[in-house]
């Protein structure tokens, strides 16, 4: 790891913590030319992962993006960005463990639709209108009424 002040490759880690729900580190280090502090961050790379389109385009699994779509559905709107982490954290390692290479982007959607449930119901109506494509306003009721029958029982 070189010093980002001047750019020596030897250092000392000072402290290393667990961040958020444990998936990554957080290492506090001191360079060892001028004693200069800094973090660095390791996480877990989810380059592995393959995202089947509809129309059978194969893309690379895209936390970012997926984290994007989830802040679009959700704009403007009382959620917390932490609780947005929260919800790509939980999709991302849905993802990890219930699929080994590759997933379609129907089930990707359906995870999706099902954490914008919890976090927030406009959004979640949102989303699904593009998930969905809706193109009548009685989709919207539709869904309006999926969501009622279901905090009804």
């Amino acid at each position: 790891m070189r010093c980002p002040k001047c750019q020596f490759q030897d250092d000392k880690v000072i402290d290393s913590r667990a961040v958020k729900d444990g998936s990554g580190v957080r290492r506090r280090r001191e360079c060892l030319n001028c004693g200069h502090r800094f973090s660095t961050y390791e996480g877990i790379i989810y380059s592995e992962l393959k995202v089947i389109k509809k129309d059978g385009i194969i893309e690379d699994f895209d936390r970012d993006k997926l984290r994007r779509g989830i802040e679009n559905a959700c704009y403007k709107r009382p959620v917390l960005s932490e609780a947005i982490d929260r919800a790509v954290d939980e999709i991302t390692i849905a993802i990890q463990r219930g699929y080994d290479r590759e997933i379609p982007s129907s089930e990707l959607g359906r995870l999706v639709m099902e954490a914008l449930l919890k976090l927030d119901k406009v959004a979640y109506v949102r989303f699904a209108s593009v998930y969905r494509d809706f193109q009548a306003v009685d989709s919207f009721r539709e869904i309006i009424q999926e969501i009622d029958s279901a905090e009804k029982s």
